[in-house]
């Protein structure tokens, strides 16, 4: 999966998270509070993750352009 994709997929559970927690805090279910937490928390690993990958590309073709 490429570094774009996982930092679009890490803002989409972002936004899912906080529509949950609110949603929850709406309805007092705490439940579905810790839901969007925990949802908000995996899309910031994703978007980070991706952050990576393209740190890792751009290394990489860095190094192509040297050698070349």
């Amino acid at each position: 999966m490429s570094g774009e994709r996982d930092q679009a997929e890490g803002t989409w559970d972002k936004t899912k998270g906080k529509v949950k927690e609110a949603a929850g805090n709406m309805t007092n279910d705490d439940d579905l509070q810790a839901e969007g937490k925990k949802e908000q928390a995996k899309g910031t690993a994703e978007k980070a993750m991706g952050h990576v990958k393209e740190a890792g590309e751009n290394v990489k073709e860095g190094v192509r352009d040297a050698i070349d």
